[in-house]
């Protein structure tokens, strides 16, 4: 699986750089996406616009793996979904599971507001 990752100061942003998720790419997302769990850094942006079609074992790895990171206290954000992955994940009832937003803006907002809520808690 071809990734482009940038990283910020509170959180990576990970570009996936595939037009299509399959199910035999799920291993090596869930050790791609988990590996960050480890860094001190942890906090990930999951950028989608290159992604035009997703199965439904990757689709599910990325819901379990988002749980993950919120129980070990980390923020785990999707952006910039195609109209046919947010079709398919919306169909799959996984859509309201992730934590999505319409562009990469959004994503830091919303990472950098939970990085806050968590120092408060």
């Amino acid at each position: 699986m071809k990734v482009k990752i940038d990283t910020k100061e509170k959180m990576h942003v990970i570009t996936i750089v595939e037009k299509k998720l399959s199910a035999n790419m799920t291993e090596d997302l869930k050790k791609t996406l988990l590996n960050y769990l480890q860094q001190p850094v942890s906090n990930l942006v999951i950028n989608f616009k290159e992604v035009n079609e997703i199965e439904q074992e990757p689709a599910e790895a990325l819901a379990l793996i988002q749980q993950r990171f919120y129980e070990e206290n980390h923020s785990m954000v999707f952006c910039n979904l195609q109209p046919a992955v947010s079709e398919f994940l919306d169909k799959s009832d996984l859509l309201e599971i992730l934590n999505v937003t319409p562009t990469e803006s959004e994503a830091w907002d919303i990472v950098q507001m939970e990085e806050i809520e968590r120092e408060y808690l």
